[in-house]
């Protein structure tokens, strides 16, 4: 990344890359990049992939799909997102996305103000590591809950099947 006076500048390919629950999210800028305006991610999510329900209370987040299917809930809504599809999320909308195609989907993730980007970087394993999407493990979810009250962040465990 170059940053200088005009701002700052990420080439394709370029950001800091981390494996999020077996999904590459790239951070071509950060809260310190941007006086904590926002962060902007760049999320590639594997087939079958994607997040599980939640809600944030300290941030919107905003998307903006570049290639795939992604199925979005925001709240009760249900939208498949398709290239070019934009969606926004206010901070206390119950929301999620999975990728419902058979191959890799990809979008942009603007979150304002800055902040959750840290979030994700505590519980992602960094690209240089692991170059392929790793297995996720019962371990990694929990350090995924875990983690996320210290942020802001709830998860919507799934409903009881009993």
């Amino acid at each position: 990344m170059t940053v200088n006076l005009q701002g700052v500048v990420q080439q394709p390919g370029q950001g800091s890359s981390y494996w999020v629950l077996g999904d590459l999210y790239t951070f071509k800028v950060v809260g310190e990049d941007t006086s904590k305006a926002y962060a902007l991610v760049e999320i590639t999510v594997q087939p079958q992939s994607g997040t599980p329900p939640h809600i944030h209370s300290q941030e919107d987040e905003s998307f903006y799909i570049q290639e795939g299917e992604l199925e979005f809930q925001l709240d009760e809504q249900i939208v498949v997102a398709t290239p070019g599809t934009f969606l926004h999320s206010p901070k206390g909308q119950l929301h999620r996305f999975t990728n419902v195609g058979t191959q890799p989907a990809k979008l942009l993730c603007w979150v304002t103000p800055a902040g959750l980007e840290k979030f994700f970087i505590e519980v992602a394993i960094p690209v240089g590591e692991i170059t392929q999407p790793p297995t996720v493990s019962p371990a990694d979810i929990e350090k995924v809950i875990a983690a996320a009250p210290r942020y802001g962040l709830e998860i919507i465990p799934p409903p009881d099947t009993k």
